[in-house]
């Protein structure tokens, strides 16, 4: 068999469907839009095997359902009605092998984006969808930042090899927001030249890496010295301890 390889599918402004092909068949990680997954899979001659669905955002899930009218696939996702089209309901500690593929994945229950946000992890890969983005994490529609910063811990335990295929291309944006949490990292001069060169070629700044995001990113990085003076300057007190940091510059980014 060949390698597995990992291709982004671009859709609406920003989002990624990462869709892993294999010697002519695919699987799909969050398909908001089904077209130019339709439109990719008809062009490269490839066969859909199967569907991943992190949470319940219409950006992420959107697609499900006219994929299914051509494809009679299994839609793996978390327990959420939200999602009517899922088939395999996954829990923290679940596992199952992709068809084909041959992957299994494990499943991490990774709250904070989303009450039900889930991450699929094998071979070396995170699909963690819109809860750790590249030097960012996703805000906080549904969740507390108790929870967004258990589920990064969770994350960041991970092996640092570990590549991060997250939901959007919003890694420029996170750099430039990190430089104000943390403007003496030198990690964070480095990546912002190359992603800026990626996009400057139009080409996709992800995936990470577990070791890059502990290296750079503030939100994995609630307990450094320098992102929490930052994020106390911020609020105009003192925050003495991680998860109120985290909450700070969570509210910081928001508006930044």
């Amino acid at each position: 068999m060949n390698e597995i390889e990992i291709f982004p599918v671009c859709a609406f402004n920003d989002n990624y469907i990462w869709t892993l092909r294999q010697d002519g068949k695919a699987a799909v990680v969050d398909p908001g839009d089904a077209a130019p997954v339709l439109d990719y899979l008809r062009a490269e001659k490839l066969e859909l095997t199967a569907i991943l669905n992190t949470h319940h955002h219409a950006d992420h899930v959107g697609g499900n359902a006219e994929l299914l009218s051509h494809y009679r696939v299994p839609v793996y996702g978390p327990h959420d009605e939200r999602i009517p089209t899922v088939s395999h309901r996954l829990r923290e500690g679940d596992r199952f092998t992709l068809a084909h593929f041959g992957i299994e994945f494990s499943i991490f229950e990774i709250p904070g984006h989303t009450r039900s946000h889930i991450a699929f992890y094998g071979s070396d890969m995170l699909f963690c969808g819109d809860t750790l983005f590249a030097c960012g994490c996703g805000r906080l529609f549904e969740g507390t930042p108790q929870q967004m910063y258990t589920s990064l811990a969770k994350l960041a335990a991970l092996p640092d090899p570990t590549r991060v295929y997250c939901g959007h291309e919003y890694t420029l944006a996170n750099i430039r927001f990190a430089r104000a949490a943390e403007s003496e990292n030198p990690e964070l001069v480095r990546w912002e030249r190359e992603a800026s060169a990626q996009r400057a070629k139009n080409e996709a700044t992800l995936p990470s890496s577990i070791g890059r995001e502990k290296r750079a990113n503030p939100f994995l990085r609630c307990d450094q010295p320098a992102v929490i003076a930052s994020a106390s300057r911020h609020v105009g007190k003192p925050l003495k301890d991680a998860v109120s940091v985290l909450g700070a510059i969570r509210d910081w980014k928001n508006n930044f």
